[in-house]
């Protein structure tokens, strides 16, 4: 199998485990928070350096939020509320001049 790629992923359980397939959403260790690989606030974070060591993978949304991670606001705002227990944000009306 040299040369094969694999990736750690975070199980349901929380521990890491190695994966033939890469993950679908990226986490943070240490706020627990998830959320999609192409995050915003993720890349914002991974650009001022401090936020790699701490990253984790997980393979689907089910996974990250039973090993005790919750949704990211920015990418992932109704899964957010849900977890709030709130309603999805609505954009704001535009108001126009009469």
């Amino acid at each position: 199998m040299a040369g094969t790629k694999t990736w750690i992923l975070i199980g349901r359980d929380g521990k890491p485990y190695t994966s033939d397939v890469p993950g679908m959403f990226g986490g943070h260790r240490g706020s627990k928070v998830y959320g999609r690989l192409d995050c915003r606030a993720a890349l914002q974070a991974i650009a001022r350096g401090g936020y790699v060591a701490h990253r984790v993978f997980f393979p689907d949304e089910d996974t990250a939020q039973v090993a005790g991670y919750r949704p990211c606001a920015v990418c992932l705002p109704e899964p957010y509320a849900v977890w709030k227990g709130e309603q999805p944000l609505k954009p704001p009306m535009k108001r126009y001049r009469t």
